[in-house]
């Protein structure tokens, strides 16, 4: 049995009212979860956030987005995965595309090679987490999940870094395409 496009459009339009409920109820819960919960992808609650909470760039940006993050000094690099949540503190070190691959060089923690052409959007989000801001950039692939993280990072009395806290809303507002909730 297959579902109409009016039925599919009415079980997403019902998804994304639960998920706009959740985190109207819990503003600061873990959004993996909360997709979890309502069978969405990731990316669906990013997109059910109010604009001031999420704002998407596009992938082409990705180039500007990564170098920009390079002379923000320390920050927390994410990976979250259904088997648990990886974080390295560390500089972002540049990068170079070659054979497929966005490859991350320098003297870094973080190295490796990125299937960057996964990659469909970059949101910045802004948001209460365990009742503190948090702001991060975060990369978003095809399927709707999260590929990784890069949060901006918090002084020794867990504010965030004003110099990292200016260079993400600026990014953001130079990246990021206007919104409408």
């Amino acid at each position: 049995m297959t579902i109409s496009a009016a039925a599919n459009a009415n079980l997403n339009h019902d998804a994304e009212a639960a998920v706009r409920a959740a985190l109207r109820d819990n503003p600061d819960g873990v959004l993996e979860l909360i997709a979890d919960k309502h069978s969405v992808a990731y990316r669906t609650v990013l997109d059910c956030l109010p604009a001031e909470n999420a704002a998407m760039a596009p992938k082409e940006s990705f180039d500007r987005v990564w170098q920009d993050i390079t002379g923000w000094g320390p920050v927390v690099f994410i990976v979250h995965t259904a088997d648990g949540v990886f974080e390295t503190a560390c500089i972002i070190p540049p990068g170079t595309h070659a054979r497929g691959y966005f490859n991350i060089h320098g003297d870094s923690p973080l190295g490796g090679h990125l299937k960057i052409e996964r990659c469909a959007a970059i949101y910045f989000v802004d948001r209460p987490f365990f009742k503190r801001r948090s702001c991060s950039v975060q990369f978003i692939n095809g399927d709707g999940q999260a590929m990784f993280k890069i949060f901006v990072a918090r002084d020794e009395e867990k504010n965030l870094k004003p110099e990292q806290l200016a260079r993400f809303e600026k990014l953001r507002a130079e990246a990021a395409i206007a919104k409408e909730n």
